[in-house]
Parts: C-alpha cells; sequence; structure tokens
C-alpha cells in the first residue's frame, strides 16, 4: 500500500473519479492522497497578447475548480501546480517524496509517437510507481 499517492487531475477530463477511486483502494490505512492539478502557462507568443489580469482570473479560476472536484472528500488535499505537465508532477513527487503517481492517459497519436505523451514522460521521469488509466 502506498502512504502518498498523487492523483493527477486534469479538470476538463472525465477520468479523475477513476482515478481518486483507484487511489483509495491503493492507499495505506496512514496515507494520504493529493488531487493535483497543472496550470500550463500561456506559451510566448500568446503570453503577449494577455493582461496579468486574465492570467490571474485563469489561475483563481482553476483552483476553484479543483476545490469544487475535491469538496467533500476529507481523504484529499486539493494542489495546484504550475508548469509543464510532466515535468510538475514528477518535481512534486519529488518534494513530498511520493509513493505513487496515478493519472490518466489516452490513445496516443501521432504526435504522442513522435513527441511522447505527458503520461510516458511521467512514466520515463517519476520517483516512485506510476499506475496509467485509460
Amino acid at each position: 500500500m502506498y502512504k502518498k499517492i498523487i492523483v493527477s487531475l486534469a479538470l476538463d477530463h472525465g477520468i479523475g473519479e477513476q482515478a481518486l477511486q483507484t487511489a483509495r483502494q491503493l492507499r495505506a490505512d496512514d496515507g494520504k492522497i493529493f488531487a493535483v492539478h497543472v496550470y500550463e502557462p500561456l506559451h510566448g507568443s500568446v503570453a503577449t497578447y494577455v493582461d496579468d489580469e486574465a492570467v490571474t482570473a485563469a489561475v483563481d479560476g482553476a483552483k476553484s475548480r479543483l476545490n469544487d472536484r475535491v469538496a467533500g472528500m476529507a481523504d484529499v488535499e486539493p494542489v495546484l501546480l504550475k508548469g509543464h505537465t510532466g515535468q510538475a508532477l514528477v518535481d512534486y513527487a519529488h518534494k513530498i517524496d511520493a509513493d505513487c503517481i496515478i493519472m490518466g492517459s489516452h490513445k496516443p497519436g501521432l504526435r504522442d509517437f513522435l513527441l511522447g505523451s505527458t503520461a510516458a514522460r511521467v512514466v520515463r521521469h517519476a520517483p516512485c510507481s506510476v499506475h496509467v488509466l485509460r
């Protein structure tokens, strides 16, 4: 059983419920579940056209949606990170000394075969076990 489990929640996808249920099944009695959403910053040229207030509103909106998503789940701690999703999850796993990351994946497209998906990057670089759900 795992003591510190990170569940990667993409707020616009529905795999979160399955991932949270899996985390509960894999968690040790004294374990913790961290529901993590990663807010990815705007790319360089796009960021030029978006003011700071809009970015702050987007981050605040993501934090609110994350909190709403896990509201009433006393066994889940919401965490909002900023950065590239794959790297942010791996860095956070190092930071909290996580035992497991649970995340969803999709059927790979051509781009994924050439560049690699987020799940593949996390699997390659995570300091702990990674459970990938389809």
